[in-house]
């Protein structure tokens, strides 16, 4: 038993050796890194298969600003590690790729390749830092893309991020292998670098022996260089106008530059309210040198000191800031913005009965717009009322300079008192519902004060009729303005008929002679006998000795030509009308001077209208609010024509309502009823049935007006009983009226101050004015018609015409500074806007702005020879100070300026025929291929190198 245990003791301790022994590699099994390599075949041959249509199919990314360039990706895991592999392929099947296509990606214009790999770890940096890890990742892709027969090249990022090197591999068959890398200086370029005869040598020094003199042999090598200029922008020269500045404090002279700087839109209508921001902030000029043949390093010196209108080709790009592309995601002061919150005040409107209570302490519920809504102080409200209420600003046109769709909108014309009361209401107290109440008020306060006072109300029309198209406050200002001209008219003759009456007492007491008295009327009662009609100025003559008199031309007070008459004398005629006789006297007809009718606002008429369709009998009740003018110009007849009859008046004032029996009696051209002459008297006809009928109101009223001119009698429109009705309704507007009001005066008017900018003949700008103003009629269309109420959707309609409003605005201020910018080339600048707008009607009214929001507008135009001289002028000669800040070291300078950035691709090309791979090459196999490349991309602070040499391996 014993020796039983000890075997199985020894067997134990046995096994583990035989176990050591026993194992080995087995070779057939696939390593961790073969496995990595199958797994990237596997993925390139997928996306071989499957081909550009179908990656496109299966969600295949787009990458811009290339237009047909897209990209896919897969995961893969070695040693514990994840990477990234991507495939960046082309839609076109053209083989090549041009040189300097804007739309390249970086690895495109560096090495000229069309399609690509990259391979990257998922980390932070996305590179490797670790050299041998790179060397096996590329080695891992070389394989497997051997293995497919592919020859896509592969990439590698490596190094640190900013300098954005690559190590790559390209397969070319089985003849040629073309290695790529990489490498960015960005700090101390050596000085040799950074002119283009060192650069050649650097390239040449890629295939040359190093021990060669390069300056004394030639070689050929293709050269191709692109050159970017960009114009000094705004902040730039603001930069160098304080160093300017800083420069003269210290004691040094100006030479001659001057500080004061104005802004680019100081002609710009819109620049009265605010100054915008030059979406235009500069252009980039390419100039580019195509393929030339050069051999030595000197023709390269000769070259840096050619002038940039050598180049072959000239490509312009504008600079248009991000901030107007971002459409509405920005909080750009403009007329839109403050109009959006223009619409938020009118949507508050509905909370209170009056302004007052807005901005009333003792009013409850109104503590919280306190808190959060300022008033400007008193001094701002001032200051703007005096500009408001400017002395001596006369309008002579309201409506001249306005759009031809302007007409469908209920506002008030740009140049009147409300409307620029709106348009500094936008701008007053960020446009708060508290900051309009109070702003109103003491506009209010202001306008009854030049009543009161009788002086002219500034920028409003003292005469002519009511602009009914317009919003019903500019109507009452009007009839306001007209008012106080009259009752200033009536102040005058109340002061020259006192001064009168003294004269004639005098008079009367020298020469003791009695006259007709009469009594001086009083300016504030409308009495029978007065000095004038103001609203007939021109009926009044003055005698030769100063004095007033009663219509004493020869027409207008003459005795009657008939003895039995001669006790009637006429007054206030305007003259004969043509050879109409009076009916019961064989006198001429006079045409009497009358007065104006009753001018009336937009609510006076619908309140007669109401009136009138109270009542059955419409055509009476008419005639009875008629009543006035009619006695008026009933009055005027009968003190013409003293000795006329009702059927004079019939035929003179309504020749419809006067019959002929005779038709050749009438007269056509005349519009007159009948003709008659002495010869042929007393006329022919009668009334009308419509005149003839018992009771007829005509008659009554002919029956009871007295024979009175004009001049004596009661004005038709009494000033101080129209003026106070005009105060009390602006007083107690109710709030949502005046926002209602404001709202459509406000877009009204920010539209018309647009729509003055001067952009050249963009037909595209002047389409999206005219559809701005049709947009904003029909949204306003609610507000006009009085048909809006608290939370209504018209609130929502009219925060989305502030948004188009905005847009508009936008494209016009781009429109405007590009026409500034190509005055003397307007095609450049129609061609730039139709890209932009282009560009930019994809943003507008859409919801998709965050899809596209890191999208950037950027076009090339090609400049024509004519034009190189007009884009050169735009490149002015920098300053003193701007060009001793600048390091002038790259030659090529436009107008002084060098360029921001310089590229060079140098190339050589070799044929292949009679190599060592002889065997392996077909023959007659005579083809020439790019052997070394080189892209250069460079400015004088820093350096990037990209070199692909294609070999024998």
């Amino acid at each position: 038993m014993a020796s039983t245990s000890r075997r199985i003791e020894s067997d134990g301790e046995d096994e583990p050796q035989e176990e050591e022994l026993e194992r080995f590699d087995d070779f057939t099994l696939a390593s961790s890194w073969e496995r990595f390599i199958s797994d990237i075949e596997a993925v390139c041959r997928q996306w071989m298969a499957n081909g550009p249509k179908n990656l496109l199919k299966k969600g295949a990314v787009h990458l811009s600003p290339s237009k047909n360039l897209y990209k896919v990706k897969s995961e893969l895991k070695y040693a514990m590690k994840s990477y990234c592999m991507e495939y960046h392929f082309e839609t076109d099947s053209d083989g090549r790729i041009a040189d300097w296509d804007c739309s390249l990606h970086d690895l495109q214009l560096c090495f000229g390749v069309k399609d690509f790999l990259v391979i990257a770890p998922q980390s932070a940096s996305g590179v490797i830092l670790d050299a041998p890890e790179s060397s096996k990742l590329l080695s891992s892709v070389a394989i497997a893309l051997s293995n497919c027969s592919s020859m896509w090249p592969a990439f590698v990022p490596v190094h640190d991020p900013s300098r954005k090197s690559y190590i790559g591999i390209q397969s070319m068959g089985t003849i040629f292998t073309r290695r790529f890398e990489a490498d960015h200086i960005s700090s101390q370029v050596p000085v040799k670098l950074m002119h283009l005869e060192g650069l050649f040598e650097l390239f040449v020094s890629k295939f040359a022996y190093s021990t060669m003199d390069f300056s004394a042999h030639f070689f050929q090598v293709h050269f191709t260089m692109k050159l970017t200029y960009k114009t000094i922008s705004h902040d730039d020269d603001d930069a160098t106008r304080g160093a300017d500045a800083e420069f003269v404090e210290s004691g040094g002279s100006p030479k001659g530059d001057t500080h004061t700087r104005t802004q680019w839109d100081d002609d710009c209508p819109w620049s009265e309210w605010y100054s915008a921001e030059d979406p235009v902030r500069g252009i980039e000029l390419v100039t580019i040198w195509t393929d030339k043949m050069v051999e030595s390093s000197s023709e390269m010196a000769e070259l840096e000191n050619a002038s940039p209108h050598e180049a072959q080709k000239w490509m312009l790009s504008p600079n248009i800031s991000s901030t107007v592309s971002d459409g509405p995601r920005t909080n750009n002061v403009g007329f839109a913005s403050q109009l959006s919150l223009l619409v938020d005040a009118l949507d508050m409107s509905f909370e209170a009965q009056f302004m007052e209570d807005f901005v009333s302490v003792e009013k409850p519920g109104m503590d919280n717009l306190k808190s959060s809504m300022v008033v400007p102080p008193p001094s701002v409200v001032d200051r703007l009322l005096k500009e408001l209420f400017q002395d001596g600003v006369k309008l002579s046109g309201f409506r001249k300079s306005e759009h031809k769709n302007s007409r469908f909108i209920k506002g008030a014309p740009l140049e009147s008192l409300f409307a620029q009361f709106c348009l500094s209401s936008l701008w007053f107290g960020n446009c708060n519902i508290r900051a309009i109440a109070s702003f109103w008020i003491e506009f209010v306060r202001e306008v009854r004060w030049c009543w009161e006072e009788s002086q002219p109300l500034p920028r409003m029309p003292g005469s002519g009729s009511i602009d009914l198209s317009t919003c019903l406050i500019n109507q009452k200002l009007q009839m306001l303005a007209i008012c106080i001209e009259k009752k200033q008219q009536l102040n005058e003759e109340y002061h020259d008929c006192i001064g009168t009456e003294d004269d004639h007492s005098v008079s009367m007491e020298n020469d003791q002679v009695v006259d007709v008295s009469w009594k001086t009327p009083d300016p504030g009662e409308h009495s029978d006998k007065k000095c004038n009609s103001p609203s007939t100025p021109t009926n009044v003559t003055n005698s030769v000795n100063g004095g007033p008199t009663y219509d004493t031309k020869p027409d207008d007070f003459t005795p009657s030509s008939d003895s039995k008459s001669s006790n009637y004398m006429r007054r206030g005629s305007a003259g004969v009308v043509g050879p109409m006789m009076l009916l019961k006297s064989h006198q001429s007809l006079h045409a009497p001077f009358t007065q104006e009718a009753p001018l009336m606002t937009e609510d006076m008429h619908e309140e007669r209208l109401q009136a009138v369709d109270a009542f059955s009998d419409s055509s009476s009740f008419s005639a009875q609010l008629e009543k006035e003018i009619l006695y008026s110009d009933m009055s005027a007849f009968k003190a013409a024509n003293p000795e006329a009859v009702f059927e004079d008046f019939i035929r003179w004032h309504s020749p419809g309502d006067w019959e002929i029996d005779d038709p050749l009696k009438s007269e056509p051209s005349s519009g007159f009823a009948s003709v008659d002459s002495k010869n042929d008297w007393p006329p022919r006809g009668r009334l009308s049935q419509r005149m003839s009928e018992h009771g007829n109101l005509w008659r009554k009223i002919w029956n009871d007006a007295p024979a009175l001119p004009t001049s004596e009698q009661k004005p038709l429109l009494d000033p101080n009983r129209e003026g106070e009705k005009i105060l009390h309704y602006l007083e107690t507007i109710r709030p949502h009226q005046l926002l209602e009001q404001m709202v459509c005066t406000s877009f009204m008017a920010a539209a018309d101050t647009l729509n003055q900018t001067s952009f050249g003949g963009l037909k595209q700008m002047q389409t999206k004015i005219d559809q701005l103003y049709l947009t904003a009629a029909s949204m306003l269309k609610p507000l006009q018609a009085n048909l809006l109420s608290a939370g209504s959707e018209a609130i929502e309609d009219l925060r989305r015409l502030s948004v188009i409003f905005g847009h508009v605005e936008k494209l016009l201020t781009i429109a405007a500074s590009l026409h500034r910018k190509f005055l003397q080339a307007p095609s450049m600048s129609e061609a730039i806007f139709t890209s932009y707008q282009e560009f930019y009607s994809k943003r507008m009214g859409t919801g998709s702005v965050e899809e596209n929001g890191d999208m950037e507008f950027s076009m090339k135009l090609q400049v024509r020879n004519h034009e190189r001289p007009i884009v050169s002028s735009m490149f002015t000669p920098p300053t003193v100070n701007q060009s001793w800040r600048k390091v002038l070291s790259m030659g090529n300078l436009l107008n002084g300026h060098e360029p921001i950035v310089r590229e060079i691709i140098f190339s050589k090309r070799d044929r292949v025929s009679g190599n060592h791979y002889a065997s392996h090459t077909p023959r007659g196999y005579n083809k020439e291929i790019e052997t070394y490349r080189m892209y250069i991309c460079g400015t004088s602070n820093d350096l990037r190198v990209a070199l692909s040499v294609a070999s024998c391996d």
